[in-house]
């Protein structure tokens, strides 16, 4: 028998990760979504995978864009990353965004931005992995935002 969800909320919590905005443009509106769940792929070629669950209205824009953005946050951004994983409707008031050349929207100051096109989806329980084939990377100065045991932390990179 499987744990119960709060303890492997519990015990995820005590995984330091980067903290990510994963964006992407569909029909004319922009989407995004704070995501943890981030990860390089492969080198040749350049893939990455990120998992969404699929409640979250940024699923079925990214599954039928076939595009996305990844914005790996510096360490000032904490509260962009609050805003997106919020449930409020506009998450992109007040928040500078820089079109990629797909189009899809990327979270300006970031430490890294990353374009990507879809290449695959997989059913994982009740979020779904895509893995997306890197084809842009910009990359700026600072530090990154950590998330461990539900707080954001600050290293000195």
């Amino acid at each position: 028998m499987p744990i119960d969800e709060s303890q492997f909320k519990l015990a995820m919590s005590h995984f330091a990760s980067g903290v990510t905005i994963v964006t992407t443009e569909h029909e004319g509106t922009p989407y995004g979504i704070t995501v943890a769940s981030f990860a390089s792929l492969s080198l040749r070629p350049p893939l990455v995978v990120i998992c969404i669950e699929k409640m979250a209205k940024s699923h079925d824009a990214i599954a039928a864009s076939k595009k996305f953005g990844v914005s790996i946050l510096e360490e000032k951004q904490a509260d962009i990353s609050g805003r997106f994983a919020s449930k409020i409707d506009d998450k992109f008031t007040g928040v500078e965004v820089k079109k990629g050349r797909s189009g899809v929207p990327l979270i300006a100051g970031s430490l890294c931005m990353l374009e990507c096109q879809l290449r695959d989806r997989f059913a994982g329980g009740d979020h779904s992995i895509f893995i997306g084939e890197v084809v842009e990377a910009y990359i700026g100065p600072g530090s990154p935002l950590v998330y461990y045991r539900s707080s954001y932390k600050h290293i000195n990179a």
